[in-house]
């Protein structure tokens, strides 16, 4: 791989590693929501719903993970 598309790709798993991090805070903020509400409503459809969210925000983080990893092992 020459220099130019090397760069270009460590530019992209910045934008990505920075995506990655915004997803971790609202996730995290998410987290922070569902803990914070009382048990019998955790228990509750809008806590079964709450939990979803954060879920699928963990495996957005994970597919970040996969992605970068990937990218990286293209530039080796």
């Amino acid at each position: 791989m020459n220099k130019q598309r090397r760069a270009e790709l460590d530019k992209i798993v910045l934008k990505l590693e920075e995506a990655k991090a915004d997803i971790e805070t609202i996730r995290d903020e998410e987290q922070e929501a569902y803990d914070n509400m009382p048990e019998n409503l955790q228990m509750s459809d809008r806590g079964d719903a709450a939990q979803g969210r954060v879920d699928a925000l963990d495996y957005a983080v994970d597919a970040f993970y996969e992605i970068t990893d990937n990218i990286n092992t293209a530039m080796e």
